[in-house]
């Protein structure tokens, strides 16, 4: 839970000082956009790799490597003389993120039983909140007082010592001996690359994903612009909010997914209530705002929470597969995403704010759409009350 705060401070640290980055390097929204997209283009392209490789040589290994590979990249991206190196530097911090999302969760999961890791998922995604929550704020603090640099090191230097602090108190788990080959690793990956499910659930919460960060990373930009009186500490509170309520929501959210009658049905509920309420950002004030983030990061918090418990539901779905199911599930998102994010930028630019956040929401609410292709069958254990189904163990 410590790596993985530290891992979402280094996604959010970024959008805390946007402002400053922007002035200091004589770039406007676009291409902040790009900056923020480059991040997201490689935690996405090397999702399924990451995947494979958590198959070859075990999850642990994995999100150690991964942790001081981004830690590196994040703090190097400290020292960017303009704005393209600074975008290439955050796409290794990217990579780096990829190769311990899935391999680090798949971890935690391998730790507990079925019928008992929703909890255990929701209250690790719960140091996601944390870790972002406290990088938008410090952010935003330490970017006023020393400069945007400092914001962005700080992060990195953190990641090495979690890594260092992980390697030291993670549980081993033995690697598989003898390691599997490509060729192997990939038959394994094959079930989950082919399920019809894993990427309906990827990209029906796709527009979801987007709008979360969107809201996360662009938030402080846009008060700049449409609320110039507020300083960069009260505008970065609200992105910091829809956060941190995530760390109740998301506990709560894998509780709930472990109970509830219909899972996919309860993701869409959610989903939906949750990313209707954007539609109403350009038109609040600070109180309204804080009304509005605190609904969209529960609902979010409980959405991916109940998301990521699903495909260890997923029948024949074999524990050492777990991980790359759900880097494919995470990859199209972020692939998918991180172009819709970079899109915000682009349309405030070219159109307002207003627009922006109209496409924000309509992105989130329509590619829920997709969940229609999922049937009960698709999962152990969904609609379990109306079939009598009791839950495995």
């Amino acid at each position: 839970m410590v790596a993985r705060s530290v891992y979402a401070f280094n996604w959010y640290n970024v959008g805390a000082v946007l402002p400053l980055i922007g002035t200091s390097l004589g770039i406007g929204t676009a291409r902040l956009g790009i900056v923020l997209g480059a991040f997201l283009v490689g935690a996405g392209v090397f999702q399924l790799p990451a995947g494979i490789a958590a198959l070859r040589w075990g999850n642990r290994r994995v999100c150690l490597v991964a942790l001081a590979v981004m830690g590196a990249f994040a703090l190097a991206s400290a020292f960017s003389p303009n704005w393209m190196v600074l975008a290439g530097l955050r796409f290794g911090a990217g990579a780096g993120a990829a190769f311990f999302f899935a391999p680090a969760l798949g971890l935690v999961a391998s730790y507990y039983p079925a019928g008992a890791r929703g909890p255990v998922i929701g209250l690790y995604n719960a140091g996601f909140a944390a870790g972002a929550g406290i990088g938008v704020i410090a952010g935003a603090f330490v970017g006023a007082a020393f400069g945007w640099p400092w914001a962005l090191a700080v992060g990195g230097a953190g990641l090495l010592v979690a890594a260092a602090g992980a390697a030291a108190f993670l549980p081993a788990v033995p690697p598989p001996s003898p390691a599997p080959s490509t060729r192997a690793a990939l038959r394994l990956a094959w079930p989950a690359l082919r399920s019809r499910a894993l990427w309906a659930l990827g990209l029906g919460l796709t527009g979801a994903w987007a709008a979360s960060y969107i809201l996360a990373q662009y938030t402080v930009e846009y008060a700049s612009v449409a609320h110039p009186a507020w300083s960069l500490p009260l505008a970065a509170t609200l992105p910091t909010l829809f956060v941190l309520v995530e760390i109740p929501g998301a506990p709560v959210g894998g509780w709930l997914g472990e109970r509830v009658r219909s899972r996919v049905g309860f993701l869409a509920i959610v989903s939906f209530a949750s990313a209707a309420v954007i539609f109403l950002v350009p038109f609040l004030d600070f109180p309204g705002l804080v009304a509005v983030f605190t609904v969209f990061g529960v609902g979010s918090s409980v959405a991916f929470a109940v998301l990521y418990l699903l495909p260890s539901y997923l029948p024949g779905m074999a524990p050492e597969s777990l991980s790359f199911a759900l880097a494919l599930i995470n990859g199209i998102q972020i692939l998918l995403g991180s172009g819709l994010a970079i899109g915000f930028g682009f349309v405030a630019e070219a159109f307002g704010y207003t627009a922006a956040w109209y496409y924000a929401g309509a992105l989130a609410v329509a590619t829920l759409a997709v969940l229609v292709v999922l049937r009960p069958t698709d999962f152990i254990g969904e609609g379990r009350a109306a079939a009598g189904a009791s839950r495995p163990e």
